[in-house]
């Protein structure tokens, strides 16, 4: 209690917090600090709250490479919980805890089933969970304690974190509400002397060690017990340094020292374990000679705590013992910790102390190390496996197996979204010792960093240097070879038209030549790709469709990296629902797997799809989707903005400019282009005709892949309505072929509205009637409205008002049901035109409704139940449920039936 002197405030705002618990609802709090400042002590209070299951994890500096370590502890107490969570959740944590084999599974699906595994255990009683020395936890189990924290909500359950914010850990807790405690003010400080002495002490000396200490609550507290009233009134008023910081640490040496010799010894084994496994440094302690009385007396000196396990009095103890010690002493007790481990059959504690036990390069143990780093990968611990290969490289002999380690490290730190740490890496590698396949990975890795990291100076030429990598591949490895060069088509992708040192020809050059080394549906999905890109379209369909079923037919951990391709290849050939089936079947399994990063790409890809061929409401729904799951990572915002999706959503236009060029400058061609055509859409919605026929003609007179035929019909609109009709027909002639060759409703309902816009007779109206009765049935809805729009002005003009306001009030009722708003002033133009009054906007039917509880009743008046809905949006299925109910009860429903009714009617 007398570290707590003067923590009112900390103390009320930690009591609130569980008083949250108590009444059903979780919260989580970060508090940092410097050692002795009272962490721990904040941390004992919680655990004494009445009405609470108390939880406890510590962190251990030898368990961070062991991946998910501190996950397996958490779980072994709430194993009676398992069975309440899905199949797939526990098969997560199990793989992850080294418990049972499988897939290795995505941190952040281990997150997600931590967090369903909490809220279980809460199910009956608050969960109050103590995390210590957070910092010291294996970065996998931080990561998942860390989202879960970020997630509670309506959980009766409290993450409590305690750590030093050392190399900047606050920011990788970002998201979670932080508590820094600093030292006590003057009065408490003083108070907390005197309280802790067994003598009184003078006032001035007292205020004098106090603002030493800075009101560090331990330093006060171990000032009082180790040294009498007389001595520190003298360090007080004297000039000699008082204990306090690296002092601190020089007093616990002394203190140690002041022990017999097999005492020091044991305490310095003890703390270069850092595991408080107490048989392991028991069984060490005999290897080394020490006496089975060497562990009682350490606890007698008060340097240690016997129970289940062993605890220093206080980190500063184990830290001070351990950095005093010689490097001689300290490899020493590491050999001894290592041996001990073997005849254990702890593999990874082995390599981690033999790897301490090593001056200089020891290429055994780089192995024994590297095998750590595979068992990592298998349990879904790819940080892990990062930390564990880059101290291999360090104990490598220099040559291709260093060379091959960091590789490997830098490619699992990338996995983690480490990009910086990954360019570091890559850094260190001698190219003069690397063989083609390391320089082909070191290519991956760094074109994958400069993805990641915006890195212009990467991605313009990032096509180009994959190719180099597939070259490098060749002939030795197919599925990296594959790999590569599919990679180069997705750099063609985000560059567009901008990317340096190659053309599109030369990457499907390179694509027709990996299918021919590879067998099976790579070889099909290969051939696709390049077919896409150098074939003529009518001989390409064939392959692009076979290319396309190829990847339907792949297992969903493949299908989920596959998010360009099926864009690509459903876009180009114009099958709206095919790829929208697709896309959606990839991200499902992304959300399945947790793989939240692949599932980040997937919805941003189907967030642009959507504009062509979709919907906008669909669009926004997809990019609402890419922040939740950025947000469930710990990032603030999406990596790249969807300004396309800006300008249909009312955006102003300079600003969509602004982002375009923004865009095109660093590298992302392909977003740039994507905005300017939405503007160039928002132009003819405006009837600024003109604009829109100069911003499109450069598009389609330089086509780029898949991306330029879906552009024909607006240029066509804008040709037409600027009185360019010669510029149009060839572009209306090049739509009917391709709706020849394949079959497309979508790309026939597109051609035969440029028909009716190019024909200068009554035979528009029978093109307009067919391309509405093709683009019904599609997922196209922005267009069946343009379509309605077009033939409702050309009906108008044919003095045919009547008619003309049938197809209008059709496209109002399709542009709002499809969110594609900005045509509404046009409509509603042409529609008084034609004599019509517009109805007035009816009231909202969904009064009140929060963003994420909109988002929440449209999933569930779509069908989807409330453990789908929590892993679209990754809450737990109690979030959804206290959300569900407040929607029901803003409403005035009592259904799921009730609920799709009413938003079917507010979505016109």
């Amino acid at each position: 209690m007398g570290a707590l002197l003067g923590r009112d405030e900390e103390r009320k705002r930690l009591q609130m917090l569980l008083s949250h618990a108590r009444n059903g609802r979780g919260g989580s709090l970060l508090i940092t600090g410097e050692p002795g400042i009272g962490k721990t002590a904040l941390l004992g209070e919680a655990s004494g709250a009445a009405g609470l299951s108390l939880l406890h994890l510590d962190g251990a500096e030898s368990e961070m490479t062991l991946p998910f370590a501190a996950i397996q502890r958490l779980t072994i107490p709430l194993g009676a919980q398992l069975p309440a969570l899905s199949e797939r959740q526990r098969q997560a944590i199990q793989v992850a805890s080294g418990l049972a084999e499988g897939p290795p599974p995505d941190r952040f699906l281990v997150a997600m089933s931590v967090l369903a595994l909490l809220a279980a255990a809460a199910a009956t009683t608050p969960v109050v969970c103590l995390v210590d020395d957070a910092h010291l936890l294996d970065q996998e189990s931080l990561d998942v304690m860390a989202f879960a924290a970020r997630r509670l909500a309506v959980e009766p359950v409290v993450l409590l974190f305690a750590a030093r914010n050392e190399n900047g850990f606050a920011s990788r807790m970002s998201g979670i509400p932080e508590l820094t405690l600093t030292g006590l003010s003057q009065e408490p400080a003083t108070a907390l002397l005197r309280r802790s002495l067994r003598a009184p002490i003078d006032p001035a000396s007292a205020a004098a060690i106090a603002r030493a200490t800075g009101g560090n609550p331990l330093a006060l507290i171990d000032l009082a017990e180790d040294l009498s009233a007389q001595q520190l009134g003298g360090l007080g008023l004297g000039s000699d340094p008082i204990p306090v910081g690296r002092h601190l640490e020089a007093h616990y040496v002394r203190q140690a020292r002041r022990a017999d010799v097999q005492v020091q010894q044991w305490v310095l084994l003890a703390a270069a374990d850092t595991t408080g496994n107490f048989d392991l440094v028991t069984a060490a302690a005999h290897a080394m000679d020490l006496g089975k009385e060497a562990a009682d007396r350490a606890e007698s000196a008060g340097l240690v705590e016997l129970r289940e396990s062993i605890r220093f009095r206080h980190p500063l103890v184990r830290s001070a013992i351990y950095n005093a010690a010689s490097g001689a002493d300290r490899r020493r007790v590491h050999r001894a910790l290592a041996a001990t481990a073997d005849q254990l059959g702890m593999v990874e504690l082995e390599a981690w102390h033999s790897a301490k036990a090593t001056l200089g390069t020891d290429a055994q143990v780089a192995d024994r190390l590297e095998h750590t780093a595979d068992l990592a990968a298998r349990r879904g611990g790819f940080a892990s496996r990062a930390s564990i290969l880059t101290r291999a490289a360090e104990l490598t002999p220099p040559g291709g197996d260093k060379a091959s380690r960091l590789a490997g490290a830098a490619e699992a730190a990338l996995a983690v979204g480490a990009a910086q740490i990954a360019h570091e890496l890559l850094g260190r590698i001698d190219p003069s010792v690397v063989d083609r396949v390391q320089r082909g990975r070191m290519i991956v890795v760094r074109c994958g960093v400069g993805l990641f990291m915006a890195d212009p100076t990467v991605l313009l030429g990032a096509a180009a240097e994959l190719i180099r990598a597939a070259d490098d591949f060749h002939g030795i490895d197919p599925q990296l070879e594959q790999r590569a060069a599919i990679l180069a088509f997705d750099a063609c992708a985000v560059a567009d038209r901008f990317m340096l040192d190659i053309s599109p020809q030369e990457v499907g050059q390179r694509l027709e030549t990996a299918a021919r080394s590879a067998d099976g549906s790579g070889a099909t999905i290969l051939a696709g790709l390049g077919a896409l890109i150098l074939r003529p379209y009518a001989q390409a369909v064939p392959l692009a469709r076979a290319a396309f079923d190829a990847i339907l037919e792949l297992p969903d951990h493949e299908m989920m990296s596959m998010a360009t391709a099926i864009a690509a290849l459903g876009t180009f050939l114009w099958d709206d629902k095919g790829r929208r089936a697709a896309l959606e079947r990839a991200a499902a399994a992304a959300r399945e797997a947790g793989a939240l990063q692949a599932l980040d790409s997937l919805m941003w890809v189907i967030s642009l799809a959507e504009l062509t061929g979709g919907t906008v409401v669909r669009a926004e729904e997809a990019m609402e989707q890419v922040r939740e799951a950025r947000l469930a990572m710990g990032y603030d915002t999406e990596n790249v903005i969807n300004a396309a999706l800006m300008a249909w959503t009312g955006a102003p236009r300079d600003l969509v400019l602004a982002i375009a060029d923004g865009a095109r400058a660093i590298g992302f061609g392909g977003v740039t282009i994507s905005a300017l055509a939405a503007v160039a859409l928002r132009d003819l919605a405006e009837g600024a005709y003109r604009d829109a026929y100069d911003r499109l003609k450069p598009m389609v007179r330089e086509p780029f892949l898949q991306v330029t035929p879906i552009k024909y019909a607006d240029f066509v609109e804008a040709a037409v309505r600027s009185g360019h009709l010669s510029e149009a027909v060839p572009y209306t002639n090049l739509l009917n072929e391709l709706a020849a060759a394949n079959g497309s409703a979508y790309c026939r309902g597109m051609a035969r509205r440029a028909q009716a816009l190019t024909s200068q007779d009554a035979t528009a109206e029978a093109h307009f009637l067919a391309a509405i009765e093709a683009l019904g049935p599609t997922c196209a809805e922005i267009e069946l409205a343009r379509t309605h729009l077009l033939y409702g002005e050309w009906l108008r003009r044919m003095r045919r008002r009547r008619e003309a306001s049938e197809q209008l009030q059709a496209a109002i009722r399709h542009f709002e049901h499809s969110g594609a708003h900005m045509f509404l002033p046009r409509a509603h133009a042409e529609l008084a035109a034609a004599g019509v009054k517009p109805a007035a906007p009816s009231d909202s039917e969904t009064p009140d409704l929060t963003s994420q509880e909109l988002t929440i009743a449209r999933l569930a008046a779509a069908g989807h139940t409330n453990p789908e809905i929590a892993a679209n949006l990754f809450i737990s299925v109690n979030t959804v449920d206290y959300h569900l109910r407040k929607v029901f009860q803003k409403l005035g429903l009592s259904s799921r039936r009730q609920l799709a009714d009413r938003l079917k009617a507010s979505d016109g």
